[in-house]
């Protein structure tokens, strides 16, 4: 479960398509199911596509862990911000993760705060 915690992360700060998937193969179950405001989606490719348009959209921006991430016997709770490197971030979430055979199988999604300008 440890190596999971920030597995998102690794994820959704991964540029490179090809190897986005590969973190994928490795933390996410093929038919992983992601679920935000804007609705679910199964599998790895429609996944990747949305955090491509969410990278693409935000170019240097990168999703980092603010305060202690959770475990809870297969549910992990893990507060994210995204913003520049080095400063505020402009977006604050919580991912919930269910595991299932040591892989990512549900992923939830949930801003938190956003800073409007």
């Amino acid at each position: 479960m440890e190596n999971l915690v920030h597995a998102t992360l690794r994820v959704f700060n991964e540029r490179d398509p090809e190897a986005r998937l590969q973190v994928m193969a490795e933390v996410y179950a093929d038919d992983i199911v992601f679920t935000d405001v804007e609705g679910s989606l199964r599998g790895h490719a429609p996944l990747s596509e949305k955090v491509q348009g969410l990278l693409d959209s935000a170019p240097g921006f990168v999703f980092t862990p603010v305060g202690e991430a959770h475990v809870l016997d297969d549910l992990i709770h893990a507060p994210w911000g995204f913003g520049p490197p080095d400063g505020e971030p402009v977006v604050r979430g919580v991912d919930m993760s269910l595991v299932a055979d040591g892989k990512v199988a549900r992923l939830y999604t949930v801003l938190v705060d956003a800073v409007e300008g």
